[in-house]
């Protein structure tokens, strides 16, 4: 029995070791074999071995109880009875830091893959926050671009704007000259009916002179 719990001793402080001191890949992989022992029948294997180690140690503590009671009242203990306790005190020194160390395992790998885990939400979370950040990188390039398309379109809008200033007063202008021309052009027009009327009155005034001439020279 001894030699078999110190073997289990042993083992167990090489886990810790191993999930205490990171020596490349070895934690990653103690990490993955007590997972493994995690999976199907591992849990009720590991309470079954847990139990069978306290039986041991409350056997043997209970032991050195009837040992140290039956010294006491024959006032001698043989030396088988020395032997004996302390076999039964190497046995509960044993099968309790078997069960100490049992219960450090349990909780580093616990808290270990509760850290991985925290890792990996952290890992996440950075991945997640850089995506981000080149998100907003990428809106403010495109503010940047729709603000200077922006500013084109207003410089655009208001070279339009006085070109349609121009394009109204050239217009009125225009409108003014034809006004002025259309007044012209009637001006004309009352212009050449009085000459019209005049060359009437003339050619009547040339005719009654003709026929004067005509009737004084008869």
């Amino acid at each position: 029995m001894i030699p078999l719990l110190f073997l289990v001793l042993i083992v167990e402080v090489l886990v810790v070791l191993l999930l205490t001191i990171k020596i490349g890949p070895l934690r990653e992989l103690t990490i993955r074999g007590l997972d493994q022992l995690e999976i199907g029948k591992g849990p009720a294997t590991l309470k079954t071995l847990a139990c069978t180690m306290l039986l041991i140690f409350l056997s043997s503590f209970i032991s050195i109880l009837k040992i140290q009671n039956r010294g006491i009242k024959t006032g001698t203990t043989t030396p088988m009875d020395q032997v004996l306790w302390r076999t039964r005190l190497l046995e509960v020194s044993l099968t309790g830091y078997s069960l100490f160390l049992g219960f450090v395992i349990v909780r580093l790998h616990h808290y270990l893959r509760k850290l991985t885990g925290c890792r990996l939400a952290v890992g996440a979370s950075k991945l997640h926050a850089k995506k981000l950040q080149e998100e907003c990188l990428l809106l403010k390039e495109k503010e940047e671009k729709v603000s200077q398309e922006t500013k084109t379109l207003k410089e655009e809008i208001l070279q339009l704007s006085e070109q349609i200033k121009k394009l109204k007063l050239e217009s009125e202008e225009k409108k003014k000259q034809l006004q002025s021309a259309e007044a012209n052009v009637l001006a004309l027009q009352k212009q050449s009916q009085d000459l019209l009327l005049e060359y009437d009155r003339l050619l009547e005034d040339n005719q009654a002179l003709q026929t004067q001439m005509l009737s004084f020279k008869m």
